[in-house]
């Protein structure tokens, strides 16, 4: 069994997550695997993008996420999106700078350092974690635009599972609410032995920075009570519940069990797009 237990460990059996190595390799498959193909093909799995609106989306990110470890900023005040290049040979070139800067930052600076985050995680320890996961998803994105796709490294699902349900559907926001309806689900792993138990409830509150008003079907996974029996169950291993929960990928292999107006309700909140 495996716990998430702090910004750069993955407890169990010894193993230690290797955020940075995994930012490395993935961001280097991704380049090699766009590299040289053309650039005007559609991404499947983001119609609106062509190959090269992947490649700037990915560089563009790396650059930001440098930008915040490596000026150690607190806000994102004052800091300017470079422009974007106007050929597919300079895209490259911004992404390889760009993957080394963001490399080099999270290298140099402690991983429990203060810095800007979306989250209310603001280290950037979660930043090295984001990280991976994000160039883990891009890379296969782009594998799948070119139509070679390679398998997704088992630990690293395995905490992508956690990561997008704790992270990208059930994160928290100070000025709203999350209530449960007493009812949970569990989403297992079957290969790596990781289980998730998940509450279902509703998210209210207004932004204030935009005055919107939300009243949303919601998860959470820190609200769970990991002592409750689950209505449901999802089950599968680690790589093809990742790209699942991300939209990769169908439901082939993937396991449903228990209470079907449960699992329709855990299915809507996770059809939403992850932003």
């Amino acid at each position: 069994m495996h716990t998430w237990v702090g910004p750069d460990r993955w407890q169990g059996d010894g193993m230690t997550l290797d955020y940075l190595g995994h930012l490395g390799t993935e961001s280097a498959r991704f380049l090699a695997v766009l590299r040289g193909t053309d650039l005007s093909d559609r991404v499947p799995t983001c119609p609106e993008w062509d190959g090269a609106d992947l490649l700037w989306h990915l560089g563009e990110v790396q650059w930001f996420w440098g930008s915040i470890v490596g000026e150690h900023r607190s806000s994102v005040d004052d800091l300017e999106a470079p422009p974007r290049p106007d050929s597919d040979h300079g895209l490259v070139q911004f992404f390889e700078e760009q993957s080394a800067r963001l490399h080099h930052a999270l290298t140099e600076a402690d991983p429990a350092e203060p810095v800007y985050t979306w989250s209310d995680d603001k280290s950037v320890g979660f930043i090295r974690r984001r990280q991976a996961h994000e160039a883990l998803i891009h890379r296969l994105d782009a594998e799948l635009t070119v139509g070679d796709v390679t398998a997704l490294d088992t630990e690293l699902a395995s905490d992508g599972v956690l990561e997008v349900l704790d992270v990208m559907y059930g994160g928290e926001v100070p000025w709203g609410t999350f209530t449960p309806a007493g009812v949970q689900a569990e989403v297992r792993t079957t290969d790596t032995g990781l289980t998730v138990p998940v509450a279902l409830g509703r998210f209210t509150g207004t932004d204030p920075d935009d005055g919107t008003t939300y009243d949303d079907e919601e998860l959470s996974v820190r609200r769970a009570d990991k002592g409750q029996e689950p209505s449901a169950v999802v089950s599968g291993r680690a790589a093809d519940l990742d790209a699942w929960l991300w939209h990769r990928r169908d439901e082939s292999g993937i396991s449903f069990e228990g209470d079907a107006a449960v699992l329709d309700t855990l299915r809507r909140m996770l059809d939403q797009p992850i932003t």
